[in-house]
């Protein structure tokens, strides 16, 4: 057992809490399922930080409330680890290889409070997305000051059961796909700043078979027209919990108003107009009066093709007979015999 930990054989368990450490012991014992290095300046995991062949059966790993700002590439590459546990340090990089490159078969992550800017976030989600971590069953991202999320960040979590969003700044879902999360059982979004729920999101969590827990509460939620949808999803589903809390916080006439009883009187809309079906009937009834004015156009020039005829005729004879006089001065303007003759005519 290191010098500066606590060890329990029986318990399989070591405890290296508060105890100054700048770097992961390198004389962990290998019987060690669950370990606990917490409270310690620790700042970085450099690969084989936890060999492998040392710590087989290593299953828990719990690094919360360090001064972690790095995980680097093969430093979490362990064959039996199953819950990860990083909250409360301060990550600016996250390795999309740190648990090697055959993937992991972790359960459980949490990284509460641990992201601490836009990059760190983007390592995540390509970590995520790489397929590394299929196993993955329980995430927690809460009280990271999350404002949008990256385009299927989650998209390759098949056995993800649990996600923890809450206590963010999260403005919108509309990027965010939970399409093949077929297992997701808890969504937590309470604490952002939602002000709406878009159709694409609503019909997102209507196809989720399992999801039967959604946690909105203490949003900001805008309540105009564009939220008739949001409230007539809450009255028809039972997926969200303490829906009958959940409030206005704009504009002031509809400061603290229960959503649920909202109706379309309250938000004084219009019928709304289909801007793209509108368009399309307006072109048909322009297509109809040109085709109109075609026809009509064309009638009349059947009916009056004889005198166009003529007319066209006419015109065609004033041409020639124009062209025929031009014609006529050129040559005898060519012709210096016939120039004098002309003078003299003219005379």
């Amino acid at each position: 057992c290191p010098a500066l930990c606590e060890c329990s054989e029986p318990a399989k368990t070591v405890k290296c809490v508060n105890r100054n450490l700048t770097a992961v012991p390198p004389d962990l014992p290998p019987y060690v399922r669950s370990l606990f290095i917490t409270g310690n300046p620790l700042t970085d995991l450099p690969a084989g930080a936890f060999p492998a062949q040392r710590l087989p059966d290593l299953a828990s790993l719990n690094l919360s409330g360090n001064h972690l700002r790095t995980v680097e590439a093969g430093s979490l590459a362990l064959p039996s680890l199953r819950q990860l546990d990083l909250s409360g340090n301060a990550l600016v990089s996250f390795s999309p290889q740190a648990f090697g490159e055959g993937g992991s078969p972790l359960e459980e992550l949490a990284l509460r409070g641990a992201l601490r800017n836009h990059s760190v976030l983007l390592s995540l989600a390509a970590l995520l997305q790489s397929g590394a971590l299929r196993n993955l069953s329980r995430l927690e991202l809460a009280d990271n000051g999350l404002v949008l999320l990256p385009a299927g960040m989650f998209s390759a979590l098949p056995a993800l059961q649990q996600l923890d969003l809450s206590n963010n700044s999260l403005v919108g879902l509309r990027n965010v796909s939970f399409q093949g999360l077929g297992q997701l059982q808890s969504l937590n979004l309470s604490d952002n700043s939602l002000g709406v729920l878009w159709n694409s999101t609503l019909a997102q969590f209507r196809s989720l078979p399992a999801l039967r827990h959604i946690v909105l509460g203490r949003n900001t939620w805008v309540c105009d027209c564009a939220i008739e949808d949001l409230v007539s999803w809450l009255k028809e589903s039972d997926q969200v919990e303490g829906k009958e809390a959940l409030t206005c916080a704009s504009p002031d006439k509809m400061l603290g108003k229960a959503l649920l009883k909202i109706n379309g009187s309250d938000l004084n809309c219009s019928t709304p107009i289909d801007l793209p079906s509108q368009l399309q009937t307006s072109y048909v009834f322009l297509g109809i009066v040109l085709a109109l004015i075609g026809a009509i156009f064309l009638l009349v020039l059947y009916l009056n093709r004889k005198g166009i005829k003529k007319w066209m005729h006419n015109i065609r004879d004033a041409c020639r007979d124009h062209m025929e006089g031009y014609h006529y001065r050129y040559e005898i303007n060519a012709d210096p015999r016939l120039t004098n003759l002309s003078s003299n005519s003219d005379v």
